[in-house]
């Protein structure tokens, strides 16, 4: 997780545009005007990216070249500065995509090939300076040996962009709010594991269109233990986006733990948090929670934290039907960011197109003191070992979108507030953390005190007690109440849902609970 932070700042930041040839459209214009170059015509197909990732997985890796030190004057404003002409945007017809390539930076240093496909033949674009515009003092003019960053996919109708890959193997996208907040990553090599974490990155691009101004793209992702074949099926709709990721991964060397569908994002602090607010803001967070629905159909909600120390928690299963790191606040008083809208960051929802088998979706919460780390990770872990000579094939889609994904919830979390033990006007209780949790949802609609709704609260090694479940008059919620005295362990596991008769009303409320700092 190291190496992401101000990732979310450069990604909205600065862009450089590019155009194409032999392309319908804007690209077929560019080139009657002589803007781009592309090199010779090669065939291309998904099968044969797939099988030069598997060659290159029996080689030896190799690492690439040292970057120019230049680059390390492009700090975030530098970066911002340099753009590419808007008129040579690749494609960008009526029904087609249009897309914009970035400039190599501080943040990234190692250009990556970009080629166009069409009809299964591809053609590498050509890089050149003249491609780009800066102001004369910008250190970009100095660049002996410059090159492409990644691209972005703009909007259609309103300034900006609503996808970017950009960076080691991080891409996001800003639907359905056309704000970014949490990115992916294609994936991610002992992310908070044991041993020291790698950046697989994708070093090539091949870029198609496709029906309903869809972009495919293909990608090469190479590292010191992987290298894999990706097909990227991206598309942008009235309520987000979705990418179909098909992905062929062969492995060179043993690794400890393997990151499929990571998500990355950022939690400083929200409802939950006890210390006193380092910042004027109430909340301050891209995600406010992990979201499971497993293999068994259990609806699972895990508030998000900034911990003392680095952790992870593996929830195991087998097949599950999906998992996400979701933004559910969607109340801007809640944030009070007329800047960073915090409101308006997406969920991102990982939806099994096959199944996963054995395994753990795996969290990863690091502390953080600032809004420009990215903190939090969630990824699926398969069960069985890595080793050298494994390969795996994963498909899968990820849902950017503004709510839960799947069948609707009975009864799900909106709110988790933690503070000192004892009730209010009352003298503290010593040892003793006291939790509100506020349910919301149909299986609680018309409920009331003598309709037998009961709660269920279990911890490891702690006592609970003071539990009370009860709908909060004049709203529409449910709220769970209760105390917990942890054990002297490092941290407490606490589990908590609403039932009647006998039955689950709301899905899983899970949480760590650290000693007070």
């Amino acid at each position: 997780m190291s190496g992401t932070s101000n990732r979310r700042d450069v990604l909205s930041g600065g862009a450089a545009a590019f155009g194409g040839a032999a392309l319908p459209g804007a690209a077929r214009a560019a080139v009657a005007s002589g803007g781009v170059r592309l090199g010779p015509s090669r065939p291309f197909t998904f099968d044969g990216l797939i099988a030069q990732a598997k060659a290159l997985a029996a080689q030896p890796y190799r690492a690439p070249p040292p970057a120019d030190p230049l680059l390390d004057k492009f700090e975030f404003d530098t970066y911002g500065q340099i753009v590419f002409d808007p008129k040579m945007t690749l494609w960008g017809g009526a029904d087609e995509p249009a897309v914009q390539l970035f400039s190599i930076g501080k943040y990234f240093k190692t250009p990556v090939e970009i080629s166009l496909v069409d009809r299964g033949a591809a053609r590498p674009v050509i890089y050149e300076p003249r491609l780009f515009q800066a102001p004369a003092a910008n250190p970009f003019h100095q660049l002996r040996h410059g090159g492409f960053a990644g691209f972005r996919v703009m909007n259609d109708k309103e300034p900006g962009d609503w996808l970017a890959f950009l960076g080691a193997s991080y891409f996001r996208a800003a639907a359905p709010f056309n704000q970014y907040g949490a990115s992916a990553r294609g994936l991610s090599i002992n992310s908070g594991g044991p041993a020291p974490e790698e950046f697989p990155a994708f070093t090539a691009f091949w870029l198609e269109t496709a029906p309903d101004r869809r972009l495919v793209v293909y990608a090469l992702l190479e590292g010191e233990s992987v290298c894999g074949a990706y097909r990227i099926d991206c598309r942008k709709r009235s309520d987000g986006a979705t990418q179909a990721v098909d992905a062929a991964l062969f492995f060179r060397r043993p690794v400890a733990q393997v990151g499929i569908g990571q998500i990355t994002s950022m939690f400083w602090y929200g409802e939950n948090s006890t210390p006193v607010r380092r910042d004027w803001r109430p909340e301050i967070h891209d995600s406010d929670g992990l979201a499971l629905w497993t293999g068994t159909g259990e609806r699972i909600w895990r508030p998000l934290a900034d911990p003392p120390r680095i952790t992870t928690n593996a929830f195991q299963d087998t097949n599950p039907k999906g998992f996400g790191l979701m933004q559910r606040d969607r109340v801007f008083d809640h944030y009070q960011d007329d800047g960073a809208f915090y409101e308006k960051r997406p969920s991102v929802w990982i939806e099994p197109d096959a199944p996963f088998g054995a395994g753990s979706v795996r969290l990863l919460e690091m502390s953080t003191n600032t809004e420009t780390d990215d903190n939090i990770g969630a990824f699926w872990t398969p069960r069985e070992p890595v080793k050298a000579g494994t390969a795996i094939r994963a498909k899968y889609t990820i849902h950017w979108t503004g709510k839960d994904f799947g069948p609707p919830i009975p009864a799900y979390v909106v709110a988790t507030r933690e503070g000192v033990g004892g009730r209010p006007g009352l003298s503290q209780r010593s040892g003793y953390r006291r939790f509100a949790i506020d349910f919301t949802g149909d299986s609680l609609k018309g409920l009331n005190r003598q309709s037998g709704v009961d709660a269920v609260v279990t911890a490891s090694g702690a006592s609970i007690d003071e539990i009370a479940a009860y709908p909060v008059v004049g709203t529409d919620l449910w709220r769970l109440i209760f105390e917990i005295k942890p054990s002297d362990a490092p941290s407490t596991d606490v589990r908590a849902f609403l039932r009647r008769n006998g039955g689950a009303l709301s899905e899983t409320w899970l949480y760590e609970l650290f000693p007070e700092k």
